[in-house]
């Protein structure tokens, strides 16, 4: 992996967090992944005038993925709502790295070698850690761990959907533009059903909140696209999770259970 390249990648993580952080800022739980699900749709449909449109080989991925991400996001509030935060979201960002590692190896035929390999147990050791961290003194919930290991399978599932769609798109821009597109209408979607009319009064005072956090959600998820274009899936997953660290152990330290809508919920 490159300096640019690996520059590109902790950007992404940094950014990746601060839509993550203002997500929790935003202070009706469902208001907020809404907004920034919203955002990136809106950003999306701004940049497609700007970008090629993806090859035709690049469009089974993205439907592929805008399904797997509604996967994912059905299964974090799943884990959310069975354990709690601190447990749930290390596992399912944990996991992930190990199984895009053996994705990758199976449908892009990159094996990584001994170093890639090693950093990619140190970073997932890292955050089992923190998901050990968070259960101590307590028995593990055993359901909200299936939930979360699902998760994990989620992100690594979409990780490398992506990283092969947008190699086969011809333009990073163009694939993240469609992308946002077309899998940020579930959570606004999820979000109307529940509140009905009630949700764009509640919306509106974070509106310019919500927009911000969803530039950065788009700005992380295109670089880490862009990372993918460039070299090896599994190291790219490693270092990108270096983010969670510094969204779970500020968040939910009591053990609660969190309710459906909670949790960090931007996109990837």
């Amino acid at each position: 992996m490159t300096p640019l390249v690996t520059a590109a990648v902790l950007v992404a993580a940094g950014t990746h967090a601060g839509s993550n952080a203002i997500a929790h800022r935003i202070t009706d739980k469902l208001v907020g992944p809404s907004l920034i699900a919203a955002g990136g749709v809106l950003i999306g449909l701004l940049l497609m005038p700007f970008a090629a449109v993806p090859a035709a080989a690049a469009w089974p991925y993205l439907i592929a993925s805008s399904v797997v991400h509604v996967a994912y996001f059905a299964l974090l509030m799943l884990s959310f709502r069975l354990g709690d935060f601190g447990q749930a979201y290390p596992i399912a960002r944990g996991t992930a790295p190990l199984l895009v590692t053996l994705f990758a190896a199976v449908f892009a035929h990159e094996v990584p070698d001994a170093p890639a390999a090693a950093g990619t147990a140190v970073s997932c050791a890292g955050l089992a850690g923190v998901a050990l961290w968070g259960l101590r003194g307590r028995r593990p919930d055993w359901a909200a761990i299936g939930a979360a290991l699902a998760t994990g399978l989620s992100i690594a599932a979409y990780t490398v959907i992506d990283g092969l769609g947008v190699r086969a798109s011809g333009s990073s821009v163009g694939y993240i533009a469609w992308l946002m597109a077309l899998q940020g209408l579930v959570i606004p979607g999820y979000a109307l059903y529940r509140r009905h009319g009630e949700l764009i009064t509640a919306a509106r005072p974070f509106a310019a909140l919500g927009l911000f956090g969803a530039t950065l959600s788009v700005l992380a998820y295109g670089l880490v696209l862009w990372a993918q274009t460039r070299t090896e899936l599994a190291p790219i997953a490693a270092l990108r999770e270096s983010s969670v660290k510094s969204c779970s152990c500020g968040n939910n330290r009591t053990g609660q259970r969190l309710a459906p809508a909670d949790g960090v919920l931007t996109p990837a």
